[in-house]
């Protein structure tokens, strides 16, 4: 296989290391690049709304928005739903006493 076949199959390394590790250096380096791009545009981010005048009803709301979400998570996986059996009886309950039974 010549060097330019190779070249088309896989990645070769910043050292010249085989196709796989030289496709990790460069997934890592890949990840660690797009870390840092959005870390930076994070901080940007914060940094102008550290700028703003209403910085104590933003965090007010911000704060209310997440007290909400966390109710919502906890509605939708904390409770148990009832058995289904249960349920069933409930509604054979009801039809009975509908029915004057």
């Amino acid at each position: 296989m010549t060097r330019e076949a190779g070249r088309h199959e896989g990645v070769e390394g910043p050292d010249g290391l085989d196709s796989l590790e030289g496709r990790a250096v460069l997934l890592v380096a890949g990840v660690a690049d797009l870390a840092m791009s959005t870390l930076g545009s994070a901080l940007g981010t914060v940094r102008g709304l550290l700028r703003r005048s209403d910085v104590t009803e933003l965090a007010a709301e911000a704060e209310a928005d997440l007290v909400a979400r966390g109710r919502l998570v906890l509605d939708r996986y904390g409770a148990v739903p009832p058995a289904h059996l249960e349920v069933l009886a409930r509604h054979a309950t009801a039809r009975k006493r509908a029915d004057g039974v």
